[in-house]
């Protein structure tokens, strides 16, 4: 397993088991067991695009704990800044699905996660890191979680590392001024911002793709992509500025297709690619994994990608 120094990517977050509705099931839905999270998806999804990933969290002494250490393990994720909690659990979700799109319903009230504070976190991992991860969703499950993510936000800064930024609002989580006045503060902290374009509507009010770019831009980050579903991703600095078009799959379930998006997207970067050719990798990695149920299982490897690149021309 890497050490610390070797990472590309320490993201950090909260993991949550995930059981999602496969078919109609009638009076008796069927769920299928597997795992979700956004930081957490973002850390396979990097992986499996070839980054050394490091995460940072809490886990229950459980066997949702226990599933999770086996899935990052397989997925060749550094644990080292795991915690375990014996006194709190890890969280679970449940997704299910209609006519209307999915629903998630979650379990996570005082999970181990949410128990994260400044003083669990790994510094040494931080500074070393080429990149740090955090996200919105991270910042809204606790205040001392909120604490965490932006002590380590100061360490990466003050380490001269990157930092990716996923707002990722949830107003369930948080009230609405509370969560855009934290955000939009996180925004002016982030090397790249990857808002979707319904988190940017709501912390942002306009709906125009390229001014909500713009807002992002003047905030202080230096980089923006900004997810637009099945009309692709536009990606933004102050030099230059590229749309790129979405990818047509057969769809079952979008859960975690930002979160791939995320992770093939910095992992691009972070090997070199062009801001337009890594914004149209990550869409398409994003694409393909919404051709399965869960967050995790559909993700696609590298090679996947690559595979359906080529074949698109």
């Amino acid at each position: 397993m890497s050490q610390p120094s070797d990472l590309d990517v320490l993201a950090i977050g909260e993991p949550m088991l995930e059981f999602s509705q496969t078919g109609d099931g009638g009076t008796a839905p069927q769920y299928l067991q597997g795992y979700g999270g956004d930081t957490s998806n973002f850390a396979v999804a990097a992986a499996r695009q070839g980054a050394r990933v490091g995460y940072v969290t809490r886990l229950g002494r459980d066997t949702f704990g226990e599933r999770f250490m086996a899935l990052w393990q397989r997925e060749g994720i550094d644990v080292t800044s795991v915690q375990h909690d014996p006194a709190a659990a890890t969280g679970i979700y449940f997704i299910s699905h209609d006519e209307a799109g999915h629903h998630f319903s979650y379990y996570r009230t005082g999970s181990a996660a949410s128990r994260m504070r400044p003083d669990d976190l790994p510094q040494r991992a931080i500074e070393a890191t080429r990149v740090l991860h955090v996200s919105g969703i991270s910042q809204a499950i606790s205040t001392s979680a909120c604490d965490a993510v932006f002590a380590a936000l100061t360490m990466a800064r003050d380490a001269n590392r990157l930092v990716s930024y996923d707002p990722n609002v949830r107003l369930k989580l948080w009230p609405a001024a509370r969560a855009r006045a934290i955000v939009l503060e996180t925004v002016g902290l982030a090397d790249y911002c990857l808002p979707s374009l319904e988190d940017a509507v709501a912390l942002l009010g306009d709906d125009s793709p390229d001014a909500l770019a713009d807002a992002f831009l003047a905030r202080g980050a230096r980089c923006v992509a900004l997810k637009l579903g099945p009309e692709g991703v536009l990606v933004a600095t102050a030099e230059e500025r590229y749309r790129v078009a979405g990818v047509r799959v057969e769809s079952v379930d979008a859960t975690g297709a930002g979160d791939t998006f995320d992770g093939a997207f910095i992992t691009e970067l972070l090997r070199g690619a062009r801001l337009e050719d890594a914004a149209r990798y990550a869409n398409a990695a994003a694409a393909l994994s919404t051709r399965g149920y869960g967050a995790v299982d559909p993700i696609p490897a590298r090679t996947e990608v690559e595979r359906y690149l080529s074949s698109a021309g």
